[in-house]
This record gives C-alpha cells, structure tokens and sequence, in this order.
C-alpha cells in the first residue's frame, strides 16, 4: 500500500519518495513555483529525497535522483 504525501509532508528520516505530481494552488504565484520546480527538475516519476529542513518546516533541501544516459560516438569527421 502507498500513501500520498505532499513534499512539505516528508521528513528527513523518511528516505526516498517517488513523485506522482506537481500541483499548485491556482494562484499566479502557486502557478510560477510549480513551473520553477519542473524546470529545476522535479518531475512526475522522480525520487526525491529530503536532505535538510528548518526547524519551523521552511525553508528545505531535497535531493531529486537524476537517472540519465548519455550516449557518444566518436565518429571521424570529414
């Protein structure tokens, strides 16, 4: 069984968690946060992980686990 948490939720002790979607309240600012988390890569099916957070729960630190291939080929160039 998986729960839901919001990242706010998680805490530092918690480990890994996946992300299952980046919502925001509606609001032009809620709007402009979700857009700068996705462009600073936290994206659906992500695993993040909190690394620090302050004692009144803001601000914080996390982790997203970044999963990527490279490929090169080393070609002769006419």
């Amino acid at each position: 069984m998986t729960t839901e948490l919001t990242l706010s939720d998680l805490d530092v002790s918690d480990g890994t968690a996946t992300v299952v979607d980046i919502v925001s309240d509606g609001s032009q600012i809620g709007d402009g946060f979700r857009d700068r988390l996705i462009a600073m890569g936290l994206r659906k099916g992500k695993t993040v992980k909190v690394l620090r957070k302050a004692p009144a729960g803001d601000p914080y630190q996390v982790r997203v686990v970044v999963q990527q291939k490279l490929r090169f080929a080393r070609q002769k160039q006419n």
